[in-house]
């Protein structure tokens, strides 16, 4: 990959639906040459889809990461129970002392409180410990 490569990308990153025309003028070169870069990039894996990134409004109210720790035997179930709870919106599995993950977001500390206690409620949960988001200070696109 040389320094043109790293310009198309960059370029793709900030506006990956703009047109071969406009990106030949803004690199200098060919839109020949663009179509060949991208082909090869795409082939490569460098580049493996062009997409939009909606901007999420800010949600009021609290988001929080439980960290879950379970009995072995029990996770699916409890990975389960988990997406049955529309306040729960990501698990991930993680390691160490915990098992799992969850983003969640409720309207108040009330509500939160109560999916805590319905959360340690579920068989095989056998400890949590919650850590709440006050601000997003780094969001990049997948």
């Amino acid at each position: 990959m040389d320094d043109l490569d790293k310009k198309l990308i960059d370029l793709l990153k900030v506006n990956a639906r703009l047109p071969v025309v406009k990106l030949a003028q803004a690199l200098g070169c060919a839109r020949s040459t663009v179509l060949l870069r991208m082909k090869a990039l795409e082939q490569g894996g460098i580049i493996s889809g062009y997409t939009i990134s909606v901007a999420q409004p800010t949600p009021a109210g609290v988001q929080a990461l439980v960290l879950i720790a379970t009995d072995s035997s029990s996770e699916a179930s409890i990975i389960q129970a988990l997406s049955r709870r529309h306040e729960v919106t990501k698990v991930y599995s993680v390691n160490g002392r915990y098992d799992l993950c969850a983003q969640v977001h409720t309207d108040s500390l009330e509500e939160f409180d109560a999916v805590i206690n319905r959360l340690r409620g579920i068989k095989g949960v056998t400890d949590t410990m919650s850590t709440m988001i006050l601000s997003t200070k780094l969001d990049r696109p997948d």
